[in-house]
C-alpha cells in the first residue's frame, strides 16, 4: 500500500512538471532593503533599445512576480529606483533574481536557466574586480585626507594600479566569452569592453559567432556593424574621399598617396581633441619634413567655431569638413563613433595605425618615419 501511495506521488510530481508552460518565462525576484522605492519595472529588447514593457509593486517582504512570453532568447532588464540588473530569458525559463539594494557594488544572484547561470558567471567576475575598485578608491580617498594637496600626485600614482585592474578584467572577459561561445552571455560579455580600445577583438567575435547566435536582433545589428567596422581596420585600404576646406577647395584622401597621412577626426566642442591638439602639433612640426602630413576632418556644425578651434590652437594643416557632426558621410564610411578617432593611411593606401594619441603617436612615427 505504501509503494502504491508513493508511486501516486510521483506520478503526480511528474504530472506537474510536465505541465509547467513553456510559452512564456517566469522572474521571481526578492530585493532586500528597497527603501522608499517598491516600483519594479521590466525593460525589454526592441530595434535595439531596452523599453519599459512592465511593471509591478514589491511585496511587504520584498518580493515581485513577472510572467512574460519572448520570441526568441533576449536580453532583459528588471529596473527598481537607480539599480538596474541584466538578464537574459527564453520561454521556459524560470528565473530567481535576489540583490541587497544597499550594496553599492549592485551585486545580485541569478539562477534557473543557462543563459542566466552563465550571466551569473560573469557577474563574478566583475563584482571581483568591484571589489578591487571600491577598496582602490578607499585608499586614494585616505590617501588624499592625510595630504589634500598631493591630491593630483596621488591619483597619478595610483592610476596604473587601477589599470592593471581594468586589464585583467578586459582579460577575463574575453576569456569568458571565449569559453562560453555561442550564448547571448558572451555577447553581452564582449559588449562590455571599450569599443576603441577591443575593436580588433569585437569584430573577430563578431565574425566567429555570426552563424552561431544569429537571429537575435541585437546580435545581427552587432554582426553588421562590426562587419563595417572591417572595412576600417589596420591592413584594409583606405577608402578614398573627397570633401571641401572652409572656403571651398576640394581635398581628396588620393591626394595624398605616397606620403603617411593622418586623418584626424575632430570638432571644436569635443574637449578630448582640443586637449591632444598639442600633441598632434608637435608630431606635425616634428616630422612634415619625412614625408609626413595630416588632414583634419571636423565634425563641426559651426562653421566659425570650427575655425576659431584651427586658429586657436595652432593646427596649420589641411582642414576639410562637411559640417554634419555624426551624419557626415566620410564620418559613416570611417565607422566614427566617438572622437577623437584618427588613421594613419600609408604611402600605398593602407590603414597602418589607428587612434594613436600623445606617446603611441611619437613612438610609432619616430619608428616609421626614420
Amino acid at each position: 500500500m505504501k509503494l502504491k501511495n508513493l508511486s501516486l506521488i510521483l506520478l503526480i510530481a511528474v504530472a506537474f512538471t510536465a505541465c509547467k508552460p513553456k510559452d512564456s518565462f517566469n522572474i521571481d525576484g526578492t530585493f532586500k532593503n528597497p527603501g522608499a522605492d517598491k516600483k519594479v519595472y521590466l525593460y525589454g529588447m526592441q530595434s535595439s533599445q531596452m523599453v519599459a514593457i512592465d511593471s509591478t509593486n514589491l511585496s511587504e517582504k520584498g518580493e515581485f512576480k513577472f510572467i512574460r512570453k519572448t520570441p526568441s532568447v533576449d536580453f532583459f532588464r528588471v529596473s527598481i529606483g537607480n539599480h538596474e540588473f541584466m538578464l537574459i530569458a527564453k520561454n521556459g525559463d524560470d528565473i530567481k533574481l535576489e540583490a541587497d539594494l544597499a550594496d553599492k557594488t549592485m551585486a545580485y544572484k541569478i539562477s534557473g536557466a543557462n543563459e542566466v547561470e552563465k550571466l551569473s558567471e560573469l557577474n563574478t567576475i566583475r563584482n571581483n574586480f568591484a571589489k578591487q575598485a571600491e577598496k582602490l578608491q578607499a585608499d586614494f580617498e585616505a590617501k588624499v585626507a592625510e595630504q589634500p594637496q598631493n591630491r593630483a600626485q596621488i591619483l597619478e600614482d595610483m592610476r596604473p594600479q587601477y589599470q592593471s585592474y581594468i586589464n585583467q578584467l578586459n582579460t577575463q572577459i574575453i576569456k569568458f566569452a571565449k569559453d562560453n561561445k555561442g550564448t547571448l552571455a558572451s555577447f553581452y560579455a564582449m559588449n562590455t569592453l571599450s569599443p576603441q580600445e577591443y575593436e580588433a577583438e569585437l569584430v573577430k567575435f563578431a565574425d566567429e559567432v555570426k552563424e552561431e547566435i544569429k537571429g537575435n536582433a541585437t546580435v545581427d545589428t552587432f554582426v553588421k556593424q562590426m562587419a563595417l567596422l572591417k572595412t576600417v581596420q589596420v591592413g584594409q585600404v583606405a577608402s578614398d574621399f573627397t570633401m571641401n576646406t572652409a572656403d571651398g577647395k576640394a581635398i581628396s584622401l588620393s591626394d595624398y598617396k605616397g606620403k603617411y597621412v593622418l586623418l584626424d577626426f575632430w570638432a571644436s566642442w569635443c574637449q578630448p581633441c582640443r586637449q591632444e591638439n598639442p600633441n598632434v602639433v608637435k608630431a606635425y612640426n616634428q616630422y612634415k619634413t619625412k614625408n609626413f602630413d595630416i588632414l583634419g576632418i571636423s565634425l563641426d556644425t559651426d562653421k566659425a567655431a570650427w575655425l576659431g578651434a584651427i586658429k586657436a590652437d595652432g593646427l596649420t594643416w589641411s582642414h576639410v569638413s562637411e559640417l554634419k557632426d555624426f551624419n557626415g558621410e566620410t564620418v559613416k564610411k570611417y565607422q566614427v563613433q566617438a572622437i577623437p578617432t584618427s588613421y594613419i593611411i600609408d604611402p600605398n593606401g593602407k590603414i597602418a595605425a589607428k587612434n594613436l594619441r600623445g606617446a603611441e603617436l611619437e613612438a610609432f612615427l619616430a619608428k616609421t618615419l626614420r
